[in-house]
């Protein structure tokens, strides 16, 4: 692609009627009028009355005018009005919902005018509105299905806390699990609005210079309870130091997503790494484990809202974490990246602008 403006090949060209047309128009009028003085020179040699002499003409000039008209007429209907019938007859299917439309261009690609463009700008609109109308159905669904379990668990033991013969022990055991999934709706709910605010810039990033080696020992801790009760051990190579310009809480989002992930994918017995480097230009962060890694498939499409490469659902989560944590850095001018080996575990490294200090 040339561009994000010009994405097509070729060159357009700036009119649908080039000066070789009115070049065609002007030899064929020279030609008719020299057609013409011929005639009348012939009509002259030959004494013809005038009444043929005028009638004629008149005939001839007649036709001239008709041909002319039909060509000029058959021209403007193969230039302007095909392609703008077949456009208003597409942009009524699209306003009906039809995101299937496609409009082949009149010209090849090396030879386009400016219809072309809009057609092809017009298809690739149509394309991309049906991308989003895609995603706003996954989007849907996906959100029904992951409010429908917790509610459905929730319900399920409200009914089992009714029972007559429910002994303190079960009380307690159902109270847990209904607190656990009213978390998890919760979680989800709170997910989906953070999402939403970033994806429409609600948020204004709070940015300021601080030391992000105190906020990855900060969340480090946070799941120490977790990690030890997993029996997974906790390697951590983080510097004294290393000063980021960025919004903390935001960026606090990014590390508990991606330790939280770590632990819950580590098998018992496994090993979580965090790595950090800084250089003058950049801070990267790197958080591996020895899970179960991630499937070539689902690597395209682990940033995607509500995706999980888990598809029995077994594991807790609603897929929004690592959506967010794309959606945080890319406000932060950061990027992540991600190597992943089935049965051998994932790396996620990110990268952040360092901090310049005065």
């Amino acid at each position: 692609m040339k561009s994000k403006k010009n994405w097509y090949y070729g060159k357009v060209k700036e009119s649908l009627f080039p000066p070789s047309l009115f070049g065609i128009y002007l030899g064929v009028l020279f030609l008719m009028s020299g057609i013409h003085t011929g005639l009348i020179v012939f009509m002259n040699k030959e004494n013809w009355s005038e009444l043929t002499q005028t009638l004629i003409p008149m005939f001839y000039w007649g036709l001239v005018a008709v041909g002319l008209t039909l060509f000029t007429r058959r021209k403007i209907k193969k230039t302007y009005e095909e392609p703008l019938h077949k456009m208003a007859e597409a942009t009524k299917k699209v306003a009906g919902g039809d995101f299937s439309v496609y409009i082949p261009a009149f010209h090849t690609m090396d030879c386009l005018d400016y219809l072309d463009v809009m057609i092809l700008n017009f298809d690739k609109m149509v394309e991309e509105l049906g991308s989003v109308e895609t995603l706003k159905t996954d989007f849907i669904s996906n959100v029904s299905h992951e409010m429908k379990t917790p509610i459905a668990v929730i319900r399920n033991y409200a009914e089992l806390l009714q029972g007559k013969n429910v002994s303190d022990e079960q009380r307690k055991e159902y109270g847990e699990s209904i607190e656990s999934a009213a978390v998890r709706l919760s979680d989800l709910i709170t997910n989906i609005l953070k999402l939403n605010k970033l994806e429409n810039q609600k948020i204004s990033p709070e940015v300021k210079v601080y030391d992000v080696c105190r906020q990855l020992c900060e969340c480090i801790l946070q799941f120490e309870d977790t990690w030890e009760e997993k029996q997974i051990e906790m390697e951590a190579e983080i510097e004294d130091e290393a000063y980021i310009k960025a919004d903390e809480s935001l960026l606090e989002l990014v590390w508990n997503n991606l330790l939280s992930n770590a632990v819950k994918f580590t098998e018992p017995g496994g090993v979580i790494t965090v790595r950090q480097a800084f250089n003058e230009n950049c801070v990267t962060v790197s958080v591996s484990d020895t899970g179960c890694g991630i499937s070539k498939k689902s690597l395209q499409h682990i940033f995607d809202k509500f995706y999980q490469g888990d598809t029995s659902h077994s594991k807790e989560g609603n897929g929004l974490g690592l959506a967010l944590v794309k959606r945080v850095l890319e406000l932060m001018d950061g990027d992540i990246q991600v190597i992943s080996e089935e049965g051998k575990g994932s790396t996620f490294t990110v990268t952040l602008p360092a901090a310049k200090l005065e």
